[in-house]
């Protein structure tokens, strides 16, 4: 017996309210069952409960023991001080308070009904995937649709807290913080960090100052990566190589170490040649590109923002003097919604906070405007029946798995609780 369903059983007032009694053979009627605020100290505050014919104001303590109040060391808290009731699953000791009066106890497992029991163990039984992997799909839409909106924005808010991380590390410039988080983007998982370290390693107002010119951008992104390292005898290497060499010292760039890009098991297309190109192409023809972000809309108009290529020479390379058969590599829509999923999305949504604006109902028309992502979690959920119609419900459904069904949180979840009321 877990303590979280003691804690649903409470708050919900999951028992037999009619023949209350405590321990000691005192009625007891509940008025609130109180604040469950999930924080350090008693577990419901401002409860109000009649014991006999006293009526109590306090707190509420929830455990599976009566004994696990001093496995706790409650009895020497002053947190505890207040605390009116003292619920449990199993009574196997009395409890005193500091000052040896003796705390009421409500011996749970007297006054909850044997289906109420079948429906949690039902619930919590070790599945293939997901707990409740039997009765998802016969969950009422209307609570699945308002769960599905919360978990959207908790995963929104998860990320909008990693970029205040960022937002510091760029001297609040939120250009910068937009230049840092694409290029984390455009490395993907491979090569994300890498190309995060290269971007916060060259302050943003040089790339302003070297947009005008794309191979100086190259250059830049290419050294600092540690891709112009080797000799190679082709000729767009070398000038890029000259220019990395010029750049460096002309802005005084100090020598730092960056973990290799990596190519293996990529796919050519996202080649670390590739996307550097394309996000030096991206910064040498948006100037403005911050200002452009935080105004669109549509994902029409992100599609028009982000159509852009890898400068010529990549038509018929994927590495430095390797040539291949000619193919203009430009953004794809895929990749693009990638982008506004992981970058852009978070990013508008704290610039609006930061700004005091509320873009919520903006935010969820344009992630419903990209198609479903494609990864095994959102097959998974489909084979129970629950289907992703685009990406504003495959990110509520990772958050739900990754941060609920993984974690055992089902009487934290709306799911989970609709499922037990009935």
């Amino acid at each position: 017996m877990k303590e979280d369903f003691l804690h649903f059983l409470w708050q919900f007032k999951k028992f037999d309210l009619a023949r209350l009694y405590t321990t000691q053979g005192e009625k007891l009627t509940i008025i609130s069952s109180g604040l469950y605020l999930q924080k350090a100290g008693p577990d419901f505050f401002n409860a109000q409960i009649v014991i006999g014919a006293q009526k109590w104001a306090g707190n509420v303590e929830i455990h599976r023991k009566s004994s696990d109040w001093y496995l706790h060391n409650h009895e020497t808290d002053p947190n505890y001080d207040n605390v009116i009731l003292h619920v449990v699953w199993e009574h196997d000791t009395e409890v005193f308070r500091k000052d040896n009066t003796e705390l009421a106890v409500l011996e749970l497992s007297k006054f909850v009904s044997g289906k109420m029991l079948e429906n949690y163990e039902s619930l919590m039984l070790d599945k293939t995937w997901l707990f409740c992997e039997k009765q998802i799909a016969s969950v009422d839409s209307f609570v699945l649709d308002n769960w599905k909106e919360r978990q959207f924005f908790e995963r929104l808010e998860k990320k909008s807290r990693l970029i205040w991380n960022t937002f510091s590390e760029t001297l609040n410039d939120w250009e910068a913080l937009l230049f840092c988080l694409l290029a984390k983007n455009f490395g993907l998982n491979n090569n994300g960090e890498t190309f995060l370290k290269m971007a916060l390693s060259i302050p943003f107002q040089k790339i302003r100052k070297e947009s005008f010119e794309v191979r100086n951008l190259e250059a830049l992104f290419y050294g600092r990566a540690g891709l112009l390292n080797n000799e190679n005898e082709d000729v767009y290497f070398q000038d890029l190589k000259g220019r990395w060499d010029y750049l460096r010292n002309k802005h005084l760039l100090k020598r730092i170490y960056v973990e290799p890009v990596q190519f293996f098991r990529l796919r050519p297309s996202n080649f670390p040649t590739i996307r550097l190109s394309q996000l030096a192409n991206l910064y040498h023809s948006k100037p403005n590109l911050f200002s452009e972000v935080i105004e669109s809309k549509s994902l029409a108009e992100f599609y028009k923002i982000f159509n852009v290529s890898a400068s010529d020479y990549w038509n018929e390379h994927y590495q430095f003097d390797r040539q291949s058969h000619r193919k203009e590599k430009k953004l794809t829509n895929t990749f693009i919604d990638l982008l506004l999923i992981n970058t852009v999305v978070p990013l508008k949504f704290a610039y609006a906070a930061y700004v005091g604006n509320d873009i919520s109902e903006e935010i969820v028309q344009l992630l419903s405007e990209i198609p479903a992502e494609k990864n095994i979690i959102i097959d998974k959920f489909r084979d129970f029946g629950i289907v992703a119609n685009n990406a504003y419900e495959t990110q509520a459904l990772l958050q739900l798995k990754n941060e609920y069904c993984n974690k055992k949180r089902c009487l934290e979840c709306g799911i989970g609780l609709e499922l037990m009321k009935n």
